[in-house]
């Protein structure tokens, strides 16, 4: 490796700096230190994201979007890059762009298991989330208003389908229209009907009420997925009680949370939390069938998404 040059060191120094404003709280100075050694050395993606930290702290999402798009452009594999760039673009209600970048972060860090540890995961999952729940929100409410406006559509087309049957069968061409302040339940009994008629224009209304009690079920059936339920036991791990973000399976055949399972180990507590039998981390195996089955119910059930 070269030796450092005079720039790279002085860069180094001002990064050193800046990390020591930045413990102290002293934002403006923490940025000043940061941008000065950018001037210095700008090809350190580093110098891009501790910057971008001190924009986060400030809530100045343009800025983060700005120096992490650049930390990613010198290192497609920065993990930190990724996740603050997907924080940024959440707070800025980009949650389409901000989703991708977090499964990125996310499925990076499954992949370095030397990553993994549950506070690191769980950051990212938790704006995950947050950002996927909130692209749920505004898609469900916009299925729901498409679904009653086709409803109360539906509905007046077939009110004016019964009335035109009634006008039909008493010879009453365009007398009768759906009009909402028509009682459909007092057809059946309009004054001088003879008992056939009257029984006939009863069955018609009876129709039209299980043809209605049909078309609600169908559109209740239709709204089901987007109705907050309790999420199944087998996808919450045992541990922490939560849906599985990242299972893996141990020799025993029990699956938990990876994060929280590896802090286990290396507190020192080499074995299995539920079975107590002898475990490495070496022996933990990825759940690829529970996680895959985690993500079709969260991809059919946006409310499971929900922080809170």
């Amino acid at each position: 490796m070269p030796p450092k040059t005079s720039q790279e060191i002085q860069a180094e120094s001002l990064k050193q700096k800046g990390n020591e404003y930045f413990k102290k709280g002293f934002l403006g100075a923490a940025i000043d230190a940061y941008t000065e050694a950018i001037a210095f050395s700008p090809g350190v993606a580093i110098y891009w994201t501790n910057r971008a930290l001190c924009h986060r702290r400030k809530s100045d999402w343009p800025r983060v979007e700005n120096d992490c798009t650049k930390a990613l452009e010198l290192d497609r594999n920065s993990v930190k890059a990724r996740f603050l760039l997907g924080l940024a673009l959440a707070e800025l209600s980009r949650f389409s762009e901000a989703i991708r970048e977090l499964e990125k972060a996310l499925e990076a860090l499954r992949n370095d298991t030397r990553l993994v540890r549950s506070d690191n995961l769980d950051d990212i999952w938790r704006v995950l989330a947050a950002a996927k729940y909130r692209q749920w929100e505004e898609e469900a409410r916009a299925r729901r208003e498409k679904q009653q406006a086709l409803g109360e559509e539906l509905k007046l087309l077939m009110k004016n389908r019964l009335f035109q049957q009634v006008a039909q069968l008493l010879g009453k061409e365009g007398a009768l229209n759906g009009s909402a302040t028509v009682d459909v339940n007092a057809l059946g009994s309009t004054a001088g009907l003879d008992a056939v008629k009257s029984q006939q224009v009863q069955s018609l209304v009876q129709q039209y009420q299980e043809r209605l009690n049909t078309l609600e079920n169908v559109f209740d059936k239709a709204g089901a997925p987007d109705r907050p339920a309790e999420i199944p036991d087998f996808l919450c791990c045992k541990i922490t009680m939560d849906i599985f973000k990242d299972p893996v399976i141990t020799p025993s055949g029990v699956t938990y949370e990876r994060a929280v399972l590896v802090d286990h180990l290396n507190s020192g507590k080499h074995f299995d939390p539920v079975t107590r039998a002898k475990l490495t981390p070496e022996q933990l195996v990825p759940n690829l069938a529970l996680r895959e089955t985690v993500q079709h119910f969260l991809d059919d059930h946006g409310w499971a998404y929900n922080p809170h």
